[in-house]
Parts: C-alpha cells; sequence; structure tokens
C-alpha cells in the first residue's frame, strides 16, 4: 500500500513538472507570462479534462498546492521588511483601502444582486476581483521601461499595500465561513484573531526570529540556513492555521520577519529556486483543480465580473488618488496600472474558499477563467493607458491654456473700456 502511495506521489510529481516546463516554454515563446502557461497545463493534465486524466489523485494535488501557496506568500513577503512598509506613505496606504474595500463590495453586491450568487460565492468573488497582480504588474512594467516613472513606484506601493489587505481580508473571511454564518460577533473575533496575529508577529516576531536567522547566517552554512528559514515559514503557517486564519498570512509575515534579518538578501537568493518550483506546481495544480467542463455555465458571469472590476479599481484608485494630491496625469496612469484584476493571489483567495468548503466547484474554474482573462489584457491597459493618459492631460492643458487666454483678452478689453 505504502509503495502505491509512494508511486502515485512520484508519478504525478513527474508529470505536473514536465507538463509545466513544456508550456512555460511555450508561453516564453509566445511571450506570455509562465503562470498563463502553468495554468493551461494543469487544466490539460488535470481530472476534468477530456478524454482521460494524466493526474488522477486530488488529495495530492491539493497537498501540493498548499505548499505552493506557503512558499509563493513566503517569498513576497520577503520582499516587504516593516522599515519598507512603513516607507511606502500614506497616499499608498488610503489607495490600496479604497481601491480593495470599494472593489470588494461592488462584487458582493453584483455578484448578489445581479449574477444572484450565495453570499460566500460572492463574499469571495469579491475578494478575488479586488486583486492586482503585484507581480505580474512590476514585471510588464519593467518590460515597457516605466518602471523608474512617478506613477509606477505608486502602483508597486499601493499593490503591496493591497496583497497585505487581501491577505488579512482572507484570513477573516476563511474564519468566518468555517463557522457557517455571518454574526457580527463572529466577524468581530475574527477581525480581532487576524489583528491579534499579525500585531503579535510584528511585536514579538521582529525582536527574535531575525536575531535567530542572523545567527544562523553566521555559521556561512547555507543548507542549514535555507532549513532555518523554511522552518520559520512552515512554523508561522501551522501557527495560523491552528488559530483558524489563512495559512497565507502566517507564510507572508514570515518572509517580511525574515526581510528584517542581515542575511535577508541571501535568503532571497536560495529560497527563490524553491519558491520557482512550488510556484509552478501551485499553478498547475489550480489548474487541474479547475473544472473546466462547468465553462459555458460561468463564461458570460466572468466577462461580467472582469468588467465590473476594472471599472470599480480604476474609478477608485483614480479619484483617491486625486484627492491625495496626486497629478491628473499619474492619477490616470495609476488607475490603468491597477484596473486589471487576477494573479496568484485571486487564486489564492479562490482556492480558500473551497478549501473552507464554503464556495461551489465553479468558483476556482470562474477565478482561474478570469484571471487568464486580465493577465493577456493587463499589458495593453497599462500601454494604452499611459497614452490615455498624456492625451488627456494634453486637452486639459490646451482647454485651460484657452481659457486662461479668453479670460486675458476679456480682462484687457473691459480695462481698455475704462
Amino acid at each position: 500500500m505504502v509503495a502505491i502511495e509512494i508511486g502515485e506521489i512520484v508519478q504525478d510529481f513527474a508529470i505536473i513538472m514536465l507538463a509545466a516546463s513544456v508550456m512555460a516554454l511555450v508561453s516564453y515563446k509566445l511571450k506570455q507570462p509562465m503562470v498563463i502557461g502553468y495554468i493551461i497545463a494543469g487544466m490539460i493534465i488535470g481530472p476534468y479534462t477530456p478524454p482521460f486524466s494524466l493526474v488522477r489523485n486530488l488529495d495530492i494535488l491539493n497537498l501540493f498546492a498548499e505548499i505552493g501557496v506557503i512558499l509563493l506568500l513566503f517569498v513576497v513577503g520577503m520582499e516587504f521588511p516593516i522599515e519598507r512598509l512603513r516607507r511606502i506613505g500614506r497616499k499608498a496606504l488610503v489607495i490600496a483601502l479604497s481601491e480593495a474595500l470599494g472593489t470588494f463590495v461592488v462584487g458582493v453586491i453584483v455578484g448578489q444582486q445581479v449574477l444572484h450568487y450565495s453570499l460566500y460565492n460572492s463574499l469571495f468573488l469579491g475578494l478575488a476581483i479586488s486583486v492586482t497582480s503585484t507581480v505580474i504588474v512590476m514585471r510588464i512594467l519593467e518590460e515597457l521601461d516605466m518602471i523608474k516613472e512617478e506613477a509606477s513606484h505608486l502602483i508597486l506601493g499601493v499593490a503591496v499595500i493591497e496583497d497585505i489587505i487581501i491577505i488579512s481580508m482572507l484570513a477573516i473571511l476563511q474564519s468566518v465561513a468555517s463557522t457557517g454564518h455571518l454574526s457580527g460577533t463572529e466577524l468581530g473575533v475574527s477581525i480581532g484573531t487576524v489583528l491579534a496575529f499579525i500585531a503579535g508577529v510584528i511585536v514579538i516576531g521582529s525582536k527574535t526570529i531575525p536575531k535567530f536567522v542572523n545567527y544562523i547566517g553566521s555559521t556561512n552554512q547555507h543548507d542549514l540556513l535555507i532549513v532555518a528559514i523554511l522552518g520559520v515559514a512552515f512554523g508561522l503557517s501551522f501557527i495560523a492555521y491552528e488559530i483558524r486564519i489563512s495559512v497565507a498570512t502566517g507564510a507572508f509575515f514570515a518572509g517580511v520577519l525574515i526581510a528584517e534579518s542581515k542575511v535577508h538578501s541571501v535568503t532571497k537568493v536560495i529560497a527563490t529556486p524553491i519558491k520557482d518550483m512550488f510556484a509552478a506546481i501551485f499553478f498547475v495544480s489550480v489548474g487541474a483543480l479547475m473544472n473546466i467542463t462547468l465553462l459555458p455555465t460561468f463564461i458570460v458571469p466572468a466577462l461580467v465580473l472582469v468588467a465590473v472590476s476594472i471599472a470599480a479599481k480604476f474609478f477608485t484608485v483614480s479619484i483617491f488618488s486625486r484627492i491625495q494630491g496626486v497629478s491628473m496625469r499619474n492619477s490616470l496612469r495609476t488607475g490603468f496600472g491597477l484596473s486589471s484584476s487576477g494573479g496568484e493571489l485571486a487564486l489564492v483567495v479562490a482556492k480558500g474558499g473551497v478549501d473552507v468548503g464554503a464556495t461551489s466547484s465553479f468558483i476556482l474554474p470562474m477565478v482561474g477563467a478570469m484571471t487568464i482573462i486580465t493577465t493577456f489584457i493587463t499589458p495593453y491597459m497599462i500601454k494604452i493607458g499611459w497614452k490615455v493618459a498624456a492625451h488627456a492631460l494634453g486637452n486639459f492643458n490646451k482647454n485651460d491654456n484657452k481659457e486662461g487666454w479668453r479670460q486675458r483678452l476679456e480682462f484687457s478689453f473691459f480695462k481698455r473700456k475704462e
């Protein structure tokens, strides 16, 4: 029996990695993000794709996906030490809060009132469409040579804070969903639990974990260092799981604590290959878990939610950017840059609903389809948005100059009459 289970694991792992490598190469040749190739690879080998399934054991797929989530969010957290989070500033915080909460509320309303979905389906979909992929947007800005512009700095700052907000909201939503009802008391307890966990990690963890990692790093043994930081990642993830919040939250803040150490640059280098491997497994596993036979039932609602997400994110970001004193051009560019939802965190949110049994079977493939759609259109939205912002600003200045010229002319005319 044990031999058969080991054989299944090895077989499924081999198929996943081979399919991922082939589709990643195809995505590279087509100049598309590799995440799309991974998702499609999962769809091809998954149990829901006719005429046969190359990967049959759903428990193994879920196991790989969970490990992938932990390592993916752990390395993302390593990008954001506490001091950097403090430096992002009030503007990015206000914009991120307005964007995430505004899009979430609109998504829930559309889900219930327009699409007539259940409460928890609407809640997890609303949270999923509130996500902006920091990784995808950053790569696109780098490829378009826009990464050093002022709007790009604001986009990335907002995206970073938004990730923390979404991860915290996911923890709260999963905690509430696991109880089976959405009461004020349960919501308060869930919010308090998440805030207490984050505060404990930052206050207590920041005084102990970095020192521990520095001590391990002083040995100059990379194998010992990687074991230690993975122990921190899975340890905090386990604590998060035990107090009924998302393991992604524990993994992310484990990365934040590691980033506080003096050897964080070394830890990032040695952890990245492991993250890349399990990130590929995560996306392939998510693709395999998507029941694409349900595509006809959700493709139209998916397109509706994509449109709702883009509109809600664009207007909330643009408006609150202007309120925060950002220029018209940078407000529009930030709005376009953050308007596409999706990415790895949206899939984490969708799978989070599945993990606690709160969502229907079509939610995960729907969010997967939305992620593929928005990943394709994001580069074009950013390029077109940059041009639209410049054109709009040009017209604004032109009209402003004309109005000023007309007022000066009228003033000089009346002055001559006097």
